[in-house]
């Protein structure tokens, strides 16, 4: 099972990235310390600037400090930033726009607003992707708009951590059994 998520990868890797970027990036980077090690995230001001600085707002604030990955599917994606270990949902700020217009993909190791159905309520909780989810996309034809989920930065180091995490035991409602804290966050 390990091997073909290491092909995955492998090709995912093939693929000129979307989020490919010269090494003089200004866009900011964010640390996510958690209790199975450190995920470096670098995020997209100039495609999704509501989103990053709602992100960021949310960092400065302490409000990540002891939550938790509270859905994780191991072949899907880990979502967390909205719940503590008692899975207590944090208050939030109000939703903010939904940015999924801005041609970033939800492909592995991206990070992107988790919300409800109602396409603009994204507020704290994100999600990052481990696999290729062409599906959470936006898209938009002559007849239908489908809204997607706003992508706003990839992970840069620690997609270990996040493999670690995305297969750790889960309850039947994808919450892990033991809770994956995020212990602090950082902007560096």
């Amino acid at each position: 099972m390990h091997n073909l998520i290491r092909i995955t990868a492998l090709l995912a890797l093939l693929v000129s990235p979307a989020w490919a970027q010269d090494e003089a990036s200004t866009n900011p980077q964010v640390t996510i310390h958690t209790s199975k090690g450190d995920i470096q995230l670098e995020l997209y001001a100039d495609k999704a600037p509501v989103t990053v600085e709602n992100f960021l707002q949310y960092v400065r604030d302490g409000f990540y400090e002891g939550t938790i990955f509270h859905r994780v599917i191991s072949h899907f994606m880990i979502q967390g930033g909205g719940f503590t270990a008692d899975m207590q949902q944090k208050a939030t700020r109000d939703p903010i726009r939904n940015e999924a217009e801005n041609g970033l993909k939800n492909l592995r190791g991206t990070i992107a607003m988790a919300r409800t159905t109602d396409p603009n309520s994204a507020t704290a909780q994100f999600f990052i992707n481990v696999e290729l989810n062409p599906n959470l996309d936006h898209t938009s034809t002559a007849n239908s708009r489908e809204w997607g989920y706003a992508v706003f930065g990839h992970v840069t180091e620690g997609m270990d951590v996040v493999d670690d995490i995305r297969f750790v035991r889960t309850a039947p409602n994808d919450r892990p059994l033991e809770p994956v804290v995020i212990e602090s966050v950082e902007i560096r």
